[in-house]
């Protein structure tokens, strides 16, 4: 049994693989219907100890892969796109297990001599297989947590002791420990701005059915003090509240209004950001990303906006406006409603689709740079990065031309199209890059980009197309097979 059609150079290393391979081939062929439940819990124990064994072993890999680092031996220039590209993981995933090798596995010093783990005694319970990831992850949590102000002699102590600990306790177990731990070494709970700086964070999360995301915030003590501020001007009832005819924008609302918000308090917090992010942009005082004023890109067609309009029902003094959801120029997706009302803010951007006054869409070779007005086709057009499986959206993509620029392709809006930065770089003639052309009109991708990947990932280098920011496509009737058979 093999994995991968790949092998290692090394004999002994290439052996030792082929023994594991076969090893795990054969021993989830067993047949265990005649065994007794304790001879099934050993049989569950051990092949638990080697599964946690194996992890140790990719991170001083990983550590090794980092220390050697070339960016001409693969195709993307960083380990943390490698790694997700060769193991099929999230580039999150990636990143951990990079994270996780700074603390767990061996380096190579200054001279050259090896410098082992940084928390010595949990890398070498993994290694043994005598603790699972979770009890890696609270003792790597407990040690990154403790304020800077902790001598290294205290953090080894606590770092042995809870490695010890873990050998016998589960991870619930533990995480108890751990939390007397730290109250007994930083009993006071004093912390530096340094500490706080550490853990300041903004999590967006991803959107569910209903378009709505959950964010986690960690907010140092400015950002807070700033928040407050906020929501005592703008988070009071009757002000802001998107149920009013004319919402009351400033001052302080009379008794009547106040009363008719049936906001809840989390609500008018969430709404007064809004209003206030809302100015930020309308403001103009942002700047410039790519090219184009900071604001929100969104990509609808016109058949859309019709059918929308169309659907159009009043209920009393309200208006709802249905229809299927379009993507922002961030990756998020909207209700045509929401859309419409942010559109009436935008009006010279859709200048650039319903009227023909001369805007430069063609600038051949007279220019490099895309133009604002080229980048603004390519939201629509593209949405996002179009390398096979990405998902960056166009805010965060660079303009790329289809026939490269070096070899005499033009900055014409039908030649240019959206690439994010790392996939961007992955771009070339030499042996590792990857090759772009536009689809041939009347093609079943007519319009599209498609991605001409280098031999070592596909010898035929069958084009290839990211459908991922047109989910309809995915399902579109073609006579045309996605893959062809080397000829």
């Amino acid at each position: 049994m093999r994995s991968s059609l790949q092998a290692v150079d090394d004999p002994a290393a290439e052996a030792a693989l082929r023994a594991l391979e076969a090893a795990a081939a054969q021993v989830s062929a067993l047949s265990t219907q005649a065994l007794s439940n304790r001879d099934r819990l050993t049989l569950i124990s051990r092949v638990e100890t080697v599964v946690r064994m194996l992890p140790a072993a990719g991170l001083e890999w990983i550590a090794q892969l980092q220390e050697q680092w070339s960016n001409t031996e693969f195709p993307a220039n960083n380990l943390v796109d490698t790694l997700a590209d060769s193991l099929r993981i999230t580039p999150a995933e990636a990143r951990a297990r990079w994270h996780a090798a700074d603390d767990l596995a061996h380096h190579v010093g200054m001279t050259g001599e090896a410098v082992a783990p940084l928390l010595s005694e949990t890398a070498a319970a993994q290694r043994a297989g005598a603790i699972a990831p979770a009890h890696v992850k609270i003792i790597r949590d407990v040690m990154h947590h403790l304020p800077v102000t902790v001598d290294a002699a205290t953090r080894a102590e606590a770092e042995v002791m809870l490695a010890g600990h873990a050998r016998e306790l589960r991870p619930d177990q533990l995480r108890k420990v751990a939390d007397k731990l730290e109250a007994l070494i930083n009993p006071d709970g004093t912390f530096t701005d340094a500490d706080r700086a550490r853990r300041r964070a903004f999590t967006m999360g991803r959107q569910g059915p209903d378009l709505m995301s959950k964010c986690t915030v960690v907010a140092d003590p400015e950002l807070r003090a700033y928040l407050e501020a906020i929501f005592a001007k703008f988070a009071k009832p009757g002000l802001l509240n998107p149920e009013d005819p004319a919402p009351l924008t400033d001052g302080d609302p009379d008794e009547v209004v106040a009363q008719r918000d049936t906001r809840s308090a989390p609500q008018r917090q969430h709404d007064a950001i809004k209003a206030v992010l809302r100015d930020g942009i309308a403001s103009g005082r942002l700047g410039q990303h790519r090219g184009l004023p900071v604001t929100v890109v969104l990509s609808m067609t016109l058949q859309e906006l019709e059918d929308a309009v169309a659907q159009t029902t009043a209920t009393g003094s309200a208006v709802e406006i249905s229809g299927p959801a379009v993507a922002t120029g961030g990756g998020a997706m909207i209700s045509i409603g929401d859309a419409v009302r942010l559109a009436s803010h935008a009006h010279h951007y859709l200048a650039v689709f319903d009227r023909h006054d001369g805007r430069p869409l063609y600038l051949g070779r007279a220019k490099r740079i895309a133009s604002a007005d080229q980048r603004i086709v390519l939201h629509a057009r593209d949405i996002g990065c179009t390398f096979p499986g990405c998902t960056k959206p166009g805010y965060l993509c660079q303009v790329h031309h289809r026939t490269d620029w070096a070899a005499g392709g033009s900055t014409d809006a039908d030649q240019l199209t959206f690439v994010c930065e790392p996939h961007h770089q992955q771009v070339g003639t030499h042996s590792t890059g990857w090759g772009t052309s536009p689809a041939a009109p009347g093609a079943r991708d007519a319009g599209r980009t498609r991605w001409i990947p280098p031999v070592h990932i596909d010898p035929a280098r069958r084009p290839r197309v990211n459908k991922y920011h047109h989910p309809g496509e995915y399902f579109a009737p073609t006579t045309e097979p996605v893959y062809r058979k080397p000829s």
